[in-house]
């Protein structure tokens, strides 16, 4: 781990929730951003460190992180931290303060993707992915409120996906836990917004990332092939050649911190746009075809 010198004071709490996002010292805000070595985690940490912040980078491997470590020694801290280890949690939060002081900011990244019918997805696989995409960020956005609390200041960013939306054959393992991650965040925002906190849901597309190269991929059932089979296929074959910038889906993370009132939710790259607005008009549309036998249900009082 690096560890840096004086952390910069605390923020100054908000006169709003809905205040831009507070100067947190000379020294920039400090960032605490889990899967830092690779895909959006990495363009992330590249684009805080471009804007003069400060980054605890909580990897599982440390020094996958050397070469960075070297470019930025100063403001750059390196921690280990599996999000399933609940005591690696706690020390790694303690690490990234003593290294940077105080956080402002905490990116919620690490995850893998899944690829598996429901009949096909054992529940250890299931479990899995709850435990990494689910229950790991929500451990610690919990250990980090305390201290954003108390300097009714900070920002939880949540990145799940456009599958936390919405989902289709042969993902949905992965879906579930994004999907998970957003319902939680999305009461965490109401609960958090008149202390000054502020929630961001993240959804991202298909970036040009190592993602689709590391998949879990369930024991196949033949009766399947038809339709998770070619999301399988499809998925490898596009690894590596995916139309999405890390690096411009960090700037515009960025940006949208720093508007007056972000947005709860930011999709990412034309597809997840796409996706989710044809998702929300087929939600619309489904509820008015039910209508006549959705409404009107009250218990008739005499």
């Amino acid at each position: 781990m690096n560890v840096s010198p004086a952390p910069g004071p605390d923020a100054t709490p908000a006169n709003s929730p809905r205040d831009a996002a507070p100067a947190a010292g000379d020294e920039g805000r400090h960032w605490l951003v889990t899967g830092a070595n690779s895909g959006l985690g990495a363009a992330v940490t590249r684009a805080a460190l471009a804007a003069g912040d400060r980054v605890t980078a909580a990897v599982r491997r440390p020094e996958t992180m050397d070469a960075a470590l070297a470019a930025h020694p100063e403001r750059l801290a390196v921690v280990r931290l599996d999000v399933t280890d609940p005591d690696r949690c706690v020390a790694a939060l303690a690490e990234a303060e003593a290294a940077h002081g105080p956080l402002d900011v905490l990116v919620n990244n690490a995850g893998f993707g899944t690829v598996g019918a429901v009949e096909e997805t054992s529940e250890d696989e299931l479990r899995q992915a709850m435990e990494v995409m689910f229950h790991g960020p929500l451990r610690l956005t919990r250990l980090a409120l305390p201290g954003m609390r108390r300097r009714r200041s900070g920002t939880i960013v949540q990145v799940t996906s456009m599958g936390g939306l919405l989902a289709f054959g042969g993902v949905g393992a992965y879906c579930a836990a994004k999907g998970a991650l957003e319902l939680a965040s999305e009461a965490l925002r109401e609960e958090v917004r008149p202390l000054g906190i502020r929630v961001l849901i993240v959804e991202p597309g298909a970036f040009r990332t190592q993602f689709n190269g590391a998949l879990l991929n369930s024991r196949p059932i033949a009766d399947y092939e038809a339709t998770v089979g070619a999301v399988r296929e499809g998925m490898v074959e596009g690894n590596g050649r995916q139309s999405g910038d890390p690096d411009k889906a960090a700037r515009a993370l960025l940006a949208v911190l720093d508007l007056p009132e972000p947005p709860l939710r930011l999709a990412l790259g034309d597809d997840a746009f796409a996706a989710i607005r044809a998702k929300l008009a087929t939600v619309g549309a489904e509820l008015d075809s039910v209508e006549h036998l959705a409404t009107g249900a009250a218990i008739n009082v005499v």
